[in-house]
């Protein structure tokens, strides 16, 4: 039997004419798409060159099954055994263009098998990362020096976002241009950061940020919680997420989501305590 047996379902790149069918794919599992339905969002928009988001089709050849954001990421939407080999193929023919496979198990898993012939090892595979949730107030008190970031905290904001992301991730992102200070400063000017900012002396210091990474169908993705290491065992990470859900929930979306690392076991206690509940369960492949 040849590697690439083709299966009933193909592979096509969506525009702006399939974006209310891409986003009812993201609707299935709004938590587990919300990443992939930022994109379904934009379709139409000139985004960067080489993404796309791939539409999986099975009988009906004018509405997608399944998706796949082809970009900085690649992020699987409802892909099923029976869509793998018209994906796999595809994708292959493309080359990997991306740093990260993410997405929900049950779906990364299985694609990550039938990628992992013909790409490069990854440098670590998460397998098992509890994504979760909370739709009502926090059971925790707040803390009312968390606050939105404005344009004067960015300077502040960039090595603090590096330190968690080398801390997460395992290099420092700043060494393969400058597109995550530019990320990272665009949050910060939407509305979507949040600190508690001190000075210690020498200036401000970033003792706690949250991200508003992804938003899309009454949902928002935290990402890059950090505190900073000097201030950890203080209850920071508790009640700073409880500030960013407090105004999450009341300026951007009812639904907070996120996902960590299960031998993360201090993020997950601050979760847990928040009010936090899984609902899935979330993998990814670095490299």
């Amino acid at each position: 039997m040849p590697l690439w047996r083709r299966s009933p379902a193909a592979v096509r790149a969506l525009d702006g004419r399939d974006r209310d069918k891409a986003l009812a794919v993201c609707s299935i599992d709004p938590v587990g798409s919300v990443v992939a339905a930022v994109q379904a969002e934009r379709l139409g928009e000139r985004g960067p060159s080489g993404t796309e988001m791939l539409g999986i089709f099975g009988a009906d050849p004018y509405r997608p099954e399944a998706l796949c954001w082809a970009g900085a990421n690649l992020v699987p939407v409802q892909v099923r055994e029976s869509h793998l080999d018209d994906l796999v193929e595809h994708v292959r023919r493309r080359g990997r263009r991306c740093s990260s496979v993410v997405g929900p198990a049950e779906e990364v898993l299985p694609l990550w098998e039938r990628l992992s012939p013909v790409w490069s090892r990854p440098r670590e595979i998460r397998p098992d990362q509890p994504s979760m949730v909370i739709d009502h107030a926090p059971v925790t008190v707040s803390d009312p020096a968390v606050r939105l970031a404005t344009l004067e905290d960015v300077e502040a904001i960039v090595p603090a976002s590096v330190a968690m992301f080398t801390e997460e991730v395992g290099y420092d992102p700043t060494t393969v241009g400058g597109a995550y200070a530019a990320r990272v400063a665009e949050l910060a000017l939407n509305g979507r950061t949040y600190v508690r900012i001190e000075d210690t002396g020498d200036g401000p210091e970033v003792i706690f940020k949250a991200d508003v990474g992804a938003l899309a169908l009454g949902v928002a993705q935290i990402q890059g919680v950090w505190v900073h290491p000097e201030h950890r065992g203080r209850g920071l990470g508790t009640r700073g997420m409880a500030t960013v859900i407090e105004d999450v929930r009341a300026r951007l979306a009812p639904t907070v989501s996120l996902y960590v690392n299960s031998f993360n076991a201090a993020a997950l206690a601050t979760y847990d305590r928040v009010g936090f509940r899984r609902v899935g369960t979330y993998a990814t492949i670095l490299f």
